[in-house]
């Protein structure tokens, strides 16, 4: 078992629930909501329990096996769905990610790929950002011969305000070891993740 960085990781149980449910109350009353009504009495203690949930990570075990068959090409695992929040706007954003590795000695558990993408994606966040944490998470600790990470998210602070396309998809991309290097490598990992979409 691969021991984390703890200084990479977003800590848990950092939500100070009772400021966040006054916080949420002082919001709604400046929005001119009146909380004695029925429907808005609870409505501060859910939003911080929602905010307390949406960034608390859940800590696991990085299982990991030796290489035996000295394995040597290309694990992808694709359409891993996620959401996040934006640190900008405080409003979700949410797709898929495409996460693959090229092992090295150890390779490791197909689902732990996906519990490291939300392990960064339970964080207020931007997409760059947690593209670029997910990537190096997993060369820093599984330290394979390459790495590539692609997510494709909807930000709802781009479909439901400013500009207000409902739709639009941002794409970003993080390449470590031979997926950057190997000209290759890099366009079978690219071609796997689009593969079997339309267009």
């Amino acid at each position: 078992m691969i021991e984390p960085h703890l200084s990479a990781v977003p800590e848990t149980g950092r939500v100070d629930i009772a400021r966040a449910e006054q916080a949420a109350s002082d919001l709604l009353e400046a929005l001119g909501a009146d909380l004695e009504d029925e429907g808005l009495r609870e409505t501060p203690r859910r939003v911080a329990a929602a905010y307390v949930e949406m960034l608390t990570p859940e800590p696991f075990d990085m299982t990991t096996f030796p290489n035996e068959e000295g394995y040597d090409e290309l694990v992808v695992v694709r359409d891993i769905s996620f959401h996040s929040l934006c640190m900008h706007h405080l409003l979700p954003f949410h797709g898929t990610a495409t996460v693959a590795y090229i092992p090295g000695e150890r390779i490791i558990g197909l689902s732990k790929l996906a519990r490291v993408v939300e392990l960064f994606a339970h964080d207020l966040q931007v997409q760059e950002r947690l593209t670029t944490q997910v990537a190096n998470w997993l060369q820093q600790q599984l330290r394979p011969k390459g790495v590539g990470v692609v997510l494709e998210a909807e930000h709802m602070c781009m479909s439901l305000r400013g500009v207000q396309k409902p739709g639009a998809r941002t794409l970003t991309s993080a390449l470590h070891g031979l997926v950057r290097e190997d000209p290759r490598t890099r366009s079978e990992f690219l071609a796997l993740t689009q593969g079997g979409r339309d267009g």
